[in-house]
């Protein structure tokens, strides 16, 4: 199989990926298959099925990113800055 119209890839082989809207992905390109005359509403459907199963985990992910550099980022907040009056750093002035 050389090209086929996205619509005839099975969505069992099909991943999408955090960029920009999402990005539609082959998981495997040694697993590729194709449904032969896929109606493109289907696959339609299908694409806005796997889009909104993937942006809640998506979602899960991020506020868990957040959670972590608010926590890092509490943490500096409350050390001193040991380089702040260290006679030794240059600091171009």
């Amino acid at each position: 199989m050389l090209f086929v119209p996205i619509e005839f890839l099975d969505w069992q082989c099909l991943t999408i990926s955090a960029l920009g809207w999402g990005q539609i992905q082959i998981a495997s390109s040694s697993h590729i298959k194709a449904i032969q005359q896929n109606s493109r509403k289907r696959w339609m459907l299908q694409l806005c099925d796997a889009v909104l199963e993937f942006y809640p985990r998506e979602i899960s992910r991020i506020s868990e990113r957040i959670q972590k550099f608010e926590s890092v980022r509490e943490y500096w907040e409350n050390r001193e800055d040991i380089w702040e009056n260290d006679a030794l750093v240059d600091h171009g002035q």
